[in-house]
């Protein structure tokens, strides 16, 4: 919810801000939001961990990461157009690539 609430702040068109509000009073009306608990927490120390591992730095993805651990705590999968971002993960998380 982090970055989608970023994501209605990020124009400076009015009128298109209008637009991303309405769409995140939908979302959340139609979806529960999954909290970030200490659970996820440990999730996320593990995933943040394992991408340094594999020999990335998560601190770009730190945000990614924390929805990938909210997923995995979760049992969901993971949605994203950036699989490669995860590489490393897929024994973590079930991964499913948007095109």
């Amino acid at each position: 919810m982090a970055e989608l609430h970023y994501g209605v702040s990020a124009t400076v068109d009015p009128l298109e801000q209008l637009r991303r509000r309405q769409r995140m009073q939908l979302v959340h009306e139609l979806y529960d939001v999954l909290p970030f608990d200490a659970q996820v927490a440990e999730y996320y120390g593990a995933l943040a961990m394992a991408v340094r591992v594999y020999g990335r730095d998560p601190r770009p993805r730190r945000v990614d990461l924390k929805i990938a651990a909210t997923a995995a705590r979760n049992g969901l999968a993971l949605l994203t157009r950036n699989a490669a971002d995860f590489a490393g993960l897929e024994q973590a998380l079930e991964l499913i690539e948007l095109s």
